[in-house]
């Protein structure tokens, strides 16, 4: 059987709505940490925790897809561009699990559960611990540069790919474009 030419709707779906939701949490993320405290800094702090669970569950919909459904063959590159693709493909899934668990994590020690959209409680990881919530914040925001640095690479090898070599490699993942 011949593999996939490029991705599926589905899996070029739920790249684009994860990288807008990324996107979404790091600039409440940064807004919100500036602010002092409000009504506001309330409302940004759960529109934060709230896109960060959506991420959750979508990467995990997605690791799903993608163990599934077959991604495309790679362009042909140096072996050396093939183990970082795979490396940085790697880091990425890390990281869009590893935000997300570690701010939800961090959100329990400080004392503060998650309820899904004001509307779903969900369980607690972690007890409350000041000690625990300091670390864990240190995590989330390692974690967090961790994602934007790989998302930046990312994007780099992705404009390479697409202005250098011409490969066709973005191509693969933009929506609208036939099989």
């Amino acid at each position: 059987m011949q593999p996939p030419t490029t991705y599926t709707r589905t899996a070029i779906a739920l790249h684009w709505l994860i990288a807008g939701l990324i996107l979404s949490a790091f600039t409440l993320g940064w807004v919100m940490t500036e602010l002092a405290f409000s009504p506001l800094k309330l409302r940004m702090i759960n529109w934060h925790k709230w896109v960060g669970t959506t991420v959750l569950g979508l990467a995990a919909v997605r690791t799903l897809w993608r163990l599934t459904h077959a991604a495309p063959a790679m362009v042909p590159m140096p072996t050396w561009q093939r183990f970082a693709a795979h490396s940085l493909h790697g880091l990425l899934y890390l990281a869009m699990f590893g935000v997300p668990l570690s701010g939800w994590a961090y959100s329990n020690a400080s004392g503060y559960p998650i309820v899904y959209l004001g509307l779903i409680p969900l369980p607690n990881l972690v007890d409350k611990s000041r000690e625990l919530a300091e670390a864990l914040h240190e995590v989330h925001e390692i974690f967090g540069w961790l994602l934007a640095i790989a998302i930046a690479l990312h994007v780099a090898a992705a404009l390479k790919h697409h202005f250098i070599n011409r490969d066709g490699t973005l191509q693969r993942m933009l929506p609208g474009r036939r099989r």
